[in-house]
């Protein structure tokens, strides 16, 4: 399979290729190019060009595009499921879920071009300005640098590439190396659908190669999801140019059930909130403090009901939870929850690993000051359960950590709840259901180290425009 540069489906300058795997069973799927920073600034050289043309074209004419785009996306829809469930190691239910919210997000972002209206500032709202008119406008910001994750390649690419070409920007998107075939085909068929030569590419660049992406001074926004070191990282790249940054980062996400709690919602929720995708959701439920005085309750409950879940290959129809990423992902997760073994915790479930396979895992007795509580954030299905005897002392756990991503609360009482949800150093709460929650429309982002800004229809168009204030000066002598 080939990039998408300037329109067209190439190769790598150097012809170098590296191969996609199968997480589940080892099988090569494809060869993909290995970009170097000649191929970025390639791209970067296209999308400055492109950029200038559709930064002209109507909103509606924009809108009209990326509506054949879903058409394209439509009649391809199984294929890309399959595409995105072998590359990923995904149960195929879940890929066909994630290519079905294609249409929902990019239409929610489109929608939303259309009604994304600028201000004025009327005459005489202070002294000295009573003949003056002041017309607050959005300007598309540029080109956009779209580095997306592994976990949810599809939902990612709406929240980026669909409101940066809204708005009139160029999106050069950089899927993950270990699953990038899914984005490719996207990225192609957004061409098929019209949208001009450089204005949507997608580069297939493993390591050192992103950062030219980066670090580019052409480039003016790098919207990321990952992991926060990798965040970081970019973001003092992007500082030498003054390049605007959204940062989407890591979550140790807490999962707090009072003593007035229903156990089995909050069991139901955990089935959702942590085993999707096998566990490896940026705002998953990862910490589970649960009042001592339903813990063992909860744990048991949590156990039978995992139990029930059918664990195998992702292609099969049954498939509830299956491989992680990689064998890499998963010898961490198995290092990390023999960590916390290490430091008091029981397992009591699950615990075993094969190859890219990790089964789930629960783990009781974890202490409170045990890693895992407090920053080690475990990507995969694990759930690590610590007791707490006072609401203020769930609290205390749960703001501990150096992540605000998301979190959650459940109670029988609302004003408790409430009380809770609002002392939560995050960027999300969620009352009587697991942290894993996310709408396109939502503001979606984390405080402290789970990065800035925010993504979703509500706020994104906000990260991928510039603000331009126009003067009528003296309009109404």
């Amino acid at each position: 399979m080939k990039m998408v540069i300037n329109g067209k489906l190439c190769d790598s300058v150097s012809g170098a290729t590296f191969d996609i795997i199968n997480p589940a069973n080892g099988q090569v799927i494809e060869s993909v190019p290995k970009a170097n920073a000649e191929d970025i600034e390639i791209a970067v050289t296209a999308a400055e060009a492109g950029q200038k043309i559709w930064a002209k074209v109507p909103v509606s004419e924009r809108a009209k595009v990326l509506y054949r785009f879903l058409d394209i996306v439509e009649e391809n829809k199984e294929m890309l499921a399959q595409t995105l469930s072998a590359e990923n190691g995904k149960p195929i239910t879940e890929a066909r879920a994630e290519i079905a919210n294609i249409p929902i997000g990019f239409s929610g972002f489109i929608e939303k071009a259309k009604h994304y209206y600028g201000e004025i500032i009327p005459a005489g709202t202070e002294t000295g300005q009573d003949k003056n008119l002041q017309l607050v406008t959005r300007e598309p910001i540029g080109i956009v640098t779209c580095i997306i994750p592994f976990n949810f390649p599809c939902d990612l690419f709406d929240q980026k590439v669909a409101p940066a070409l809204m708005m009139g920007n160029a999106a050069i998107v950089l899927p993950s190396s270990d699953n990038p075939l899914t984005l490719m085909k996207l990225t192609d068929m957004l061409c098929q659908a019209g949208v001009p030569d450089g204005v949507a590419q997608c580069i297939t660049a493993p390591g050192a190669a992103k950062q030219a992406a980066v670090s580019d001074p052409r480039v003016h926004l790098v919207t990321l999801t990952g992991s926060t070191e990798v965040g970081i990282d970019t973001a003092k790249l992007a500082a030498e140019d003054l390049t605007h940054t959204a940062l989407e980062l890591g979550g140790n996400d807490a999962f707090i059930v009072l003593d007035d709690g229903d156990v089995d919602l909050a069991v139901e929720e955990l089935i959702w909130g942590r085993m999707y995708n096998t566990g490896q959701v940026c705002c998953a439920s990862k910490r589970f403090l649960v009042h001592n005085s339903i813990k063992d309750e909860f744990a048991k409950k949590a156990v039978e009901r995992i139990s029930q879940l059918k664990f195998g290959d992702p292609a099969e129809e049954d498939t509830q939870i299956a491989c992680l990423i990689s064998e890499k992902a998963a010898v961490k997760v198995e290092q990390q929850v023999n960590h916390t073994v290490e430091q008091g915790g029981k397992i009591i479930l699950g615990g075993k690993r094969n190859g890219a396979f990790y089964e789930p895992t629960v783990i009781v007795d974890v202490p409170k000051d045990a890693d895992v509580a407090v920053d080690m954030e475990i990507f995969g299905p694990v759930v690590p359960v610590i007791g707490f005897d006072t609401d203020e002392e769930a609290i205390e756990i749960a703001n501990r950590s150096m992540f605000g991503l998301s979190s959650c609360v459940f109670s029988r009482d609302q004003k408790r709840a409430f009380k809770v949800a609002s002392a939560m150093e995050a960027g999300g709460a969620v009352i009587n259901g697991a942290s894993f929650f996310r709408s396109f429309e939502m503001p979606f982002g984390g405080w402290k180290y789970s990065g800035i800004g925010t993504e979703g229809v509500f706020s994104t168009f906000d990260e991928m425009t510039r603000v331009k204030t126009i003067v009528l000066k003296n309009i109404f002598e």
